[in-house]
């Protein structure tokens, strides 16, 4: 959700004329998370990549930040009835169309990309999409359960945020498939032949992190010509919306603005990062940023409205270019 408003609004910024050396024409591609994806009732599930084609294509519920508009929940309703699990999970009945093209497609050959291509002709979000990768990588998380003989259970991602709303520790996040995964078409050529590379303010360890994870694509981010700049997801010592915190403190990251620019890393230092905009409640943490090799400002990273959005954005391409916002 939190990359998807940023996306919108950035290009709310570009059509506004705010965001500065870009005009409407700019291109934009957006690399998504695909390691949230799974299947249910034969269905294949993207979360990641729905959020951004609906918020974009203006079809989705903004109340709940995912899913349809104007839903309904007919299919679930009948699913529980006849007692089919999970029960926790709920696909509505405007929604399930799109896991319906989309599966039929995947199980006629299509590529996750090309399939993606396809249901953005739909939608028409104004950017390009690619899934971080074709192949299956699924996030799992590992929660402690007395019941078992190492103390602990590992549950999907999906069953840890929707059944368990990130109520209990996680204890440990693995992502299953991603070493033998590779960059869907596309992407590695989109980070290196871009302008600007921005890393959103979006979960480091579920989807920045697990994007990154994907062989050669940690690797092209360093080598881009691009600079790149990232925004804080942590705002005042905890996250906004979602899970950042207890997924930053299953990997022993410190849950603060400061400490996830350097869990990133300047690219002077073998990271990812060249520039880092934090909130401007973190302005303190500045400081320890630059002395870490990061060109950092504080501004306003709440994301109120498309204007607030597209400002943060602007903050983000003039600290990248080397200038204070």
């Amino acid at each position: 959700m939190g990359g998807a408003r940023f996306i919108q609004g950035l290009l709310h910024g570009l059509r506004t004329g705010t965001v500065p050396g870009a005009s409407a024409d700019t291109e934009v591609t957006v690399v998504a998370n695909t390691a949230d994806d799974w299947w249910i009732h034969g269905l294949k599930v993207c979360p990641d990549l729905d959020t951004v084609m609906y918020t974009l294509g203006d079809g989705i519920d903004v109340e709940r930040g995912w899913g349809r508009r104007d839903e309904t929940w007919s299919a679930k309703s009948e699913l529980e009835a006849y007692g089919v699990e999970p029960t926790w999970f709920g696909l509505g009945d405007r929604d399930i169309a799109t896991h319906l093209v989309r599966t039929q497609m995947l199980e006629a050959g299509f590529t996750l990309s090309q399939v993606t291509e396809a249901l953005c002709r739909r939608w028409q979000p104004g950017v390009r999409l690619l899934p971080m990768t074709d192949d299956r990588v699924e996030t799992h998380v590992a929660v402690a359960d007395a019941d078992t003989p190492s103390g602990r259970r590992v549950v999907h991602f999906q069953e840890y945020w929707v059944r368990l709303r990130a109520a209990v520790p996680a204890e440990a996040v693995v992502v299953v498939g991603q070493d033998a995964a590779v960059p869907a078409p596309g992407v590695l050529e989109a980070i290196t032949g871009a302008d600007l590379v921005v890393l959103p303010p979006s979960n480091p360890v579920v989807s920045v992190g697990t994007i990154l994870g994907v062989p050669g694509i940690r690797d092209a981010v360093r080598s881009t010509p691009a600079p790149v700049v990232g925004l804080s997801p942590i705002v005042g010592g905890t996250h906004v919306h979602g899970m950042a915190a207890q997924m930053l403190t299953s990997i022993g990251v410190e849950v603060g603005a400061g400490a996830v620019g350097t869990h990133y890393g300047a690219r002077s230092s073998g990271g990812v990062l060249d520039a880092w905009l934090v909130d401007e409640r973190d302005a303190g943490q500045v400081a320890s940023l630059r002395a870490a090799g990061l060109r950092a400002a504080a501004v306003p990273l709440m994301m109120d409205g498309p204007d607030a959005t597209a400002a943060m954005a602007a903050a983000a391409v003039t600290l990248a270019a080397g200038d204070t916002p």
